[in-house]
């Protein structure tokens, strides 16, 4: 019996982000239960969490888009001191939540092509009385993932990018992706991130 090996592994991506940013800025990925979180360090835990949900390869892009996102006041903050609203919102609250969604949401559009993997937008409101006009919201992703390309991704989007186009893409060693993802951080791979 033949065992396949699985494309898209935790492990990979794991290893991938936490190559990049463990020594820089002191962040890991961390697979977590049902919902997704963000934890700052503590003096417990010495080192930020991404958590991402029930080990989906698709949470866990999610959550990294949200913290390629983040500035630094906002990474001492849990879950970047944003209040998240459950499903069941009703037409302003979720108007609000996918307006907060759309760059997060095309970084991680992004990221799934740089891995070659399909993506599908999110919504996110199971049981809410309003109706979600997804091909609106998809569009909104898809321009703004554009706008990204043309005006440029946050430094760690890029890096995290370069290192998944360089293992997903072009075929490197995980070490060799994940150098190429320190590489573009530039300075900030020295131990002194800014952004």
């Amino acid at each position: 019996m033949t065992k396949t090996l699985e494309r898209w592994t935790l492990a990979d991506i794991t290893a991938l982000f936490d190559g990049i940013f463990a020594g820089t800025y002191h962040t890991r990925l961390i697979k977590g239960g049902d919902e997704p979180l963000y934890l700052p360090a503590t003096s417990e835990t010495p080192y930020h969490q991404v958590i991402f949900a029930r080990g989906f390869f698709a949470s866990a892009l999610h959550e990294i888009s949200h913290w390629c996102i983040a500035g630094a006041k906002r990474r001492e903050q849990e879950d970047y001191g944003y209040w998240y609203l459950p499903d069941g919102r009703d037409a302003d609250e979720q108007a609000a939540f996918e307006r907060a969604e759309i760059a997060p949401q095309a970084l991680e559009y992004l990221f799934t092509q740089a891995c070659g993997r399909a993506f599908n937008v999110s919504v996110d409101n199971l049981g809410g009385a309003v109706e979600v006009d997804r091909a609106a919201f998809e569009a909104n992703v898809l321009e703004r993932a554009a706008r990204f390309e043309r005006e440029g991704l946050p430094l760690r989007a890029r890096a995290f990018r370069r290192a998944l186009s360089c293992f997903y893409q072009q075929g490197d060693t995980l070490e060799q992706a994940i150098n190429a993802g320190i590489e573009a951080l530039g300075t900030e791979a020295l131990g002194c991130p800014s952004s």
